[in-house]
């Protein structure tokens, strides 16, 4: 028969486990769920999204090896003239949370209206500030084809 102390001792442990995995599973489900939104709003050159998506801080290095901010992407937002012809979606996302900051890794898949289709490694860091999420910064790399 086993001791009532090491049943209780092990419940406590699930109980315990449990109340410290939940908020951390929450918190990947809600920055998995940004990115997802994010991805649909910027295939529609969505600016409220962009605002609402990128920190004042940010530092975004594009494949291209440029350096830039949030206000050049507004402001190259706001310059477009003809609608998107390309739709985003983010796969392989993997989160990382690390208290308030939380290290977010996917491939971006660009999937253009003639059928073109470029995939880039991106990286974001995010913060949490006043209970959002924000992208502080920004990596993307260009994949490398599959000939090389």
């Amino acid at each position: 028969m086993k001791h009532p102390e090491h049943t209780l001792r092990w419940a406590w442990a699930v109980v315990l486990a449990t109340c410290l995995l939940a908020p951390a599973a929450a918190e990947t489900d809600r920055l998995t769920a940004l990115l997802d939104e994010f991805m649909a709003a910027a295939s529609s050159n969505d600016a409220s999204m962009h605002q609402r998506f990128w920190d004042e801080e940010l530092v975004y290095t594009s494949s291209a090896g440029a350096r830039f901010g949030k206000a050049e992407i507004l402001a190259g937002l706001a310059a477009a003239t003809a609608p998107s012809e390309v739709t985003y979606t983010a796969e392989d996302v993997d989160v990382r949370l690390h208290g308030h900051i939380a290290v977010v890794t996917f491939r971006l898949v660009a999937r253009y209206a003639d059928e073109r289709r470029e995939e880039f490694y991106n990286t974001g860091v995010f913060r949490l500030r006043d209970g959002d999420w924000r992208a502080v910064t920004w990596q993307a790399t260009r994949r490398a084809s599959a000939e090389q």
